[in-house]
C-alpha cells in the first residue's frame, strides 16, 4: 500500500475535477479534517480542464440561483486567502434574441431574476453594441444583460480549492484507481483501490465521465452519458477588444469569449453525437476527440453572421472533447436510494464550473448534518428510476439534453428522445383517441386530447399552445359532466405486517390509525419541518396500507420509509405501480356513470368521501376511492392492470349517456390549480411546512410523536406565519402564468409563483405563491394590499385569498 493513502477517512471523494474539489473543501472547511479525494489520473483530467470556464449568475429556480452566486463569491474569497490567480474577470454577459419568443423568453427571465434579487435586464440593440461592438444588430429584437457574470479559468479554479481544502488538512490523491465500494449491514464500509482499501462511511462520487459505471460497481443508478462537445479558437485579432462580455446566441447554439485576443466560439447544437457508448478508456486523460468541421460548420456560419469579423479572422485550434449530460438536465446531488452513505455530485451538463462550489457547500451541510438546508429536489438522485440507467437510452437522450440547454425553454416541453419505455394498460386506446403523451418518470401519459382529423402534437410558445382549447374543452367537461384521467403511473407502495401502521404513523402528519377502508392524506415531514412527500395511504385492511404518490417521486417515498424503519418492526414495503391500473372518474355526473355498470351504492351516506371499498364493476373487482384532485365529485378506480382494458371499454361504452370526456393531465392541472390543490415539487417541498403550505388540517397533534412534530408544534404555538401559502387569480383575462412570476403588494415584491395554470372555469389566470412579510402573513396584512402579478415586464392586478377561488366551502366534492 502506498504511504499516502490512509486506511481509514471519515470521507472518501472520488474524481479530482472541479466537483470533487469543491466538495473536499466544503468538507474540510465544515469541520470533517479527516477526507480524502483519490483521482484516477490526474487532476482536472476529464472534462474540466476543457471547459470554457463560463461564470453565470441567472437561474430560474432559487436555489440554483444560489448555489451559482455562492459559487462566484467563493471563488473570489478564496483567490484572496489562497494568494492564487484564477483568472476570473467578472465582465457580465449579453444573451441574444432575434426572435419573438426568445425575446419573451427573456421578458419572463428578468421578471423572475427581480423576484429572486438576482441582476438582470433587457436591452435594445443599440444598448448590445455598445457593448459588444462586433455584433451585427441588424435582426436584433434585443437582449438581456447580467453584468455579475463573467468567465473564470476551471483548472486554476480547481487548484486553488484543492490548496484550500489541504490547508484544512484534507488529502487529495492523483494516479489511485479506485475498484470498488464495499458495504456493511446494507451502508457503505470501504472504498477499494489498486493500492489498497481505505474503510469510510461516506463515499462521495464525483468521478464526472466515469460516474455512472462507477456508479454500477456499487449498484448504484447514476444516469449520465457523454456527448462531444465542441468549440473553436480564432487567431488573435486587434479588433477584438479586451474585457468583452461573454456572449450567446441561444437560438444559433452558440457562445462567445474573449480568449486574451482571440474569440472563443462554443456550440450547444440541437443534436448533439453521443461519445462512448462502449464505457470511456482506461487510458483516457488529457484526450482530445476528433475535429468534426462537417458538425460544426453550420454554427460556425451562423457566428459569422451574428459577428462579422469572423470572415475575416483564421481558426488557430478546433477542440473536441467529451461532457457529461443527464436525461433532465439537472446534475446529480445527494445521497443515493441504493447504498445508504454513498453520495454523488455529478452530471452537471456545462455548468460545473459556475455551480460546483454553492452546490457542494449544500452537499457537505447534508453529509454532516443528515439533511440539506436548501430545496435540492430538482438534484435529488431519488428522482431517478431504474430504466434511466440504460445505456442505449443514455445515449439517445443525451444528444437531445445538450442542445436543450440552448433551445427555447418552453412551458410544457417535452422531451422527444428515449420515449415509450414505461405505458398504461390502456396507452393504446388512448392513442386511438388522439391523446398526445407527456413523459414523467419515464411513463407515457396522456396530456391533451386531439379532435379528429388534428394531429395531436405540439406547436410550442410562450403565448396560448395549440392544445389550449382542446383542455379548456377537458377541464369544461369535468366542472360540468364527467372525465376519465388515466393515472395508471401514479406510484403505489404496499406497507404491510404488524408493524405497517406504526411506521406509517412515524412518517405522517396525519393519523394513521384509522378504521379499514379510510383514506389518510398526509404530509410526510423531515426533522426540520418541511414536507419531504405529499401522499394519500388507502388502509385496505388492519395490516395493510397503499399509499398512493405523485408518478416522479415514487423512489423518494420508497427510501423514506425504508430509512425510517425501525429494525424490530415486522412491516413489509412493495413497490406495485405497474401492478395496478388507475382511473380517476371526476365530475357531477360521476356518480351515475359509476352506479350504472356496479351494484354498489355510491350514494354519498353510503360511500362517504375519504373512504375506499372493494366492489363488483363491470364484469370484475376493484377499489373505488372517493378522493379528488380536480375538485369534484368523483372516484379513483384501481384495478389490477390485466383488468383495465375491459374497465376502460366498459367505461367508454356506458359513458356516452353522461357526457364522458378523456381528460389529459394539462387539463387536471388547471382543475386542481383553480382548486388551488398543491403539487409537490412546484409549491410544497423540504423547505416548507404544512402550517406554511395551508395543509396543517392534516396534522394530528394529539396522536403521539412523529418526525418533525416539536418543530411544527412551536410554529403552530407561535401564532404567527412569516411565510405563507396565498392563492392569486388575476383580473386580466389575457396574460398567462407558469411559474416564477413576481407577486406584488402595494408594488413591492413579496415572492413568486410557485405554479401558474389557466382557471378555465374562473377566466383567467391563477396560481400559489409564498408570500412574505417581516412579522406575520395575517388575513388583515392580506385583504389590505393591492396585489398584482408581473408577467413579461408589465404588472396586472390580482386577487388574493388565503383559500380557494373555486368552491371554497367543498360542497362539490362533498355532495
Amino acid at each position: 500500500m502506498s504511504t499516502q493513502l490512509p486506511q481509514q477517512a471519515q470521507a472518501v471523494i472520488v474524481g479530482g475535477g472541479i466537483a470533487g474539489a469543491s466538495i473536499l473543501y466544503h468538507l474540510a472547511n465544515m469541520g470533517w479534517k479527516d477526507v480524502v479525494l483519490l483521482e484516477r489520473k490526474q487532476f482536472t483530467c476529464g472534462t474540466t480542464w476543457h471547459a470554457a470556464g463560463l461564470m453565470g449568475s441567472y437561474r430560474p429556480d432559487a436555489t440554483q440561483a444560489r448555489m451559482v452566486n455562492r459559487t462566484r463569491e467563493l471563488y473570489l474569497e478564496l483567490s484572496k486567502e489562497t494568494g492564487m490567480e484564477t483568472g476570473f474577470k467578472q465582465v457580465g454577459s449579453i444573451s441574444l434574441a432575434a426572435d419573438k419568443e426568445r425575446f419573451k423568453e427573456y421578458k419572463r427571465g428578468v421578471d423572475i431574476a427581480s423576484a429572486l434579487e438576482l441582476e438582470a435586464y433587457l436591452m435594445t440593440p443599440e444598448e448590445i453594441v455598445e457593448r459588444y461592438p462586433l455584433v451585427n444588430k441588424a435582426d436584433l429584437m434585443g437582449g438581456m444583460w447580467m453584468p455579475l457574470d463573467g468567465q473564470i479559468n476551471p483548472v486554476d479554479a480547481t487548484q486553488m480549492m484543492l490548496k484550500a481544502a489541504r490547508s484544512r488538512g484534507a488529502k487529495a490523491l492523483e494516479n489511485v484507481l479506485v475498484t470498488g465500494v464495499e458495504e456493511k449491514d446494507g451502508r457503505v464500509s470501504a472504498v477499494v483501490t489498486e493500492q489498497g482499501r481505505i474503510e469510510t462511511d461516506v463515499v462521495i462520487n464525483a468521478a464526472g465521465l466515469w460516474a455512472h459505471e462507477f456508479g454500477k460497481m456499487a449498484g448504484v443508478n447514476v444516469p449520465l452519458h457523454a456527448c462531444e462537445h465542441f468549440y473553436v479558437v480564432t487567431d488573435k485579432h486587434p479588433d477584438i477588444p479586451k474585457d468583452l462580455p461573454v456572449l450567446r446566441e441561444y437560438s444559433a447554439s452558440a457562445y462567445f469569449k474573449e480568449d486574451a485576443g482571440s474569440l472563443l466560439i462554443g456550440a450547444f447544437e440541437k443534436k448533439a453525437k453521443p461519445w462512448g457508448m462502449k464505457g470511456v478508456p482506461d487510458d483516457f486523460c488529457f484526450d482530445e476527440l476528433e475535429e468534426d468541421w462537417d458538425h460544426f460548420m453550420p454554427i460556425l456560419e451562423a457566428a459569422m453572421h451574428r459577428l462579422p469579423l469572423l470572415e475575416e479572422v483564421g481558426i488557430r485550434k478546433f477542440f473536441n472533447g467529451p461532457e457529461s449530460f443527464t436525461p433532465d438536465d439537472a446534475f446529480h446531488m445527494g445521497e443515493a436510494p441504493e447504498l445508504p452513505g454513498y453520495f454523488m455530485m455529478a452530471g452537471f451538463n456545462s455548468v460545473g464550473i459556475q455551480t460546483s462550489g454553492g452546490a457542494a457547500e449544500v452537499l457537505a451541510d447534508w453529509i454532516i448534518n443528515g439533511k440539506p438546508k436548501a430545496e435540492v429536489l430538482i438534484n435529488d438522485p431519488r428522482r431517478n428510476h431504474p430504466t434511466q440507467g440504460n445505456k442505449s437510452f443514455l445515449g439517445e437522450r443525451a444528444s437531445e439534453t445538450l442542445g436543450l440547454l440552448y433551445d427555447h425553454h418552453y412551458p410544457y416541453r417535452q422531451f422527444a428522445t428515449g420515449r415509450g419505455q414505461r405505458r398504461s394498460p390502456i396507452h393504446a386506446y388512448l392513442k386511438e383517441h388522439n391523446a398526445c403523451f407527456g413523459n414523467v418518470a419515464g411513463y407515457e401519459r396522456p396530456n391533451w386530447f386531439a379532435p379528429t382529423g388534428v394531429t395531436p402534437e405540439y406547436a410550442y410558445t410562450f403565448d396560448r399552445q395549440n392544445w389550449f382549447d382542446y383542455s379548456a374543452a377537458e377541464h369544461k367537461a369535468v366542472r360540468e359532466a364527467v372525465g376519465l384521467l388515466d393515472l395508471s403511473s401514479f406510484g403505489k407502495i404496499i406497507v404491510e405486517g404488524p408493524d405497517a401502521c406504526a411506521l406509517l404513523n412515524k412518517v405522517s402528519t396525519n393519523q394513521a390509525d384509522v378504521a379499514v377502508g379510510r383514506i389518510v392524506y398526509t404530509q410526510w415531514c423531515n426533522a426540520h419541518g418541511g414536507i419531504e412527500a405529499d401522499v394519500t395511504m388507502q388502509r385496505v385492511a388492519t395490516d395493510r396500507y397503499q399509499v398512493v404518490t405523485p408518478a416522479a417521486t415514487t423512489y423518494r417515498e420508497l427510501d423514506w420509509l425504508k430509512r425510517h424503519m425501525e429494525p424490530q418492526w415486522h412491516c413489509g414495503i412493495t413497490e406495485a405501480t405497474s401492478a395496478e391500473a388507475v382511473f380517476a372518474i371526476m365530475g357531477p355526473n360521476s356518480r351515475a356513470l359509476l352506479q350504472s355498470l356496479s351494484p354498489a351504492d355510491f350514494a354519498h351516506e353510503a360511500f362517504p368521501f375519504g373512504t375506499v371499498q372493494t366492489i363488483d364493476f363491470a364484469q370484475v373487482k376493484l377499489r373505488a376511492a372517493r378522493i379528488t384532485y380536480v375538485g369534484e365529485l368523483g372516484w379513483e378506480l384501481h384495478m389490477s392492470s390485466e383488468v383495465a382494458g375491459h374497465v376502460f371499454e366498459a367505461l367508454w361504452e356506458a359513458g356516452k349517456a353522461h357526457g364522458l370526456a378523456l381528460v389529459g393531465m394539462h387539463a387536471m392541472d388547471s382543475l386542481r390549480s383553480e382548486k388551488g390543490y398543491r403539487h409537490f415539487g412546484h409549491d410544497i417541498g423540504e423547505i416548507d411546512t404544512p402550517l406554511e403550505a395551508g395543509l396543517g388540517f392534516a396534522t394530528r397533534w394529539k396522536k403521539g410523536d412523529f418526525i418533525g412534530r416539536d418543530v411544527l408544534l412551536a410554529q403552530k404555538e407561535s401564532a404567527v406565519l412569516p411565510k405563507r401559502m396565498l392563492h392569486f387569480k388575476l383580473r386580466d383575462p389575457e396574460p398567462l402564468t407558469y411559474h416564477g412570476e413576481p407577486v406584488m403588494r402595494d408594488g413591492t415584491i413579496v415572492g413568486y409563483l410557485n405554479s401558474g395554470s389557466y382557471g378555465h372555469h374562473l377566466g383567467a389566470s391563477v396560481g400559489l405563491a409564498y408570500v412574505h412579510h417581516e412579522t406575520d402573513v395575517s388575513e388583515e396584512w392580506i385583504t389590505s394590499g393591492n396585489w398584482s402579478i408581473r408577467v413579461e415586464g408589465v404588472d396586472f392586478d390580482a386577487d388574493a385569498s388565503s383559500g380557494p377561488f373555486y368552491d371554497p366551502e367543498n360542497a362539490k366534492i362533498r355532495c
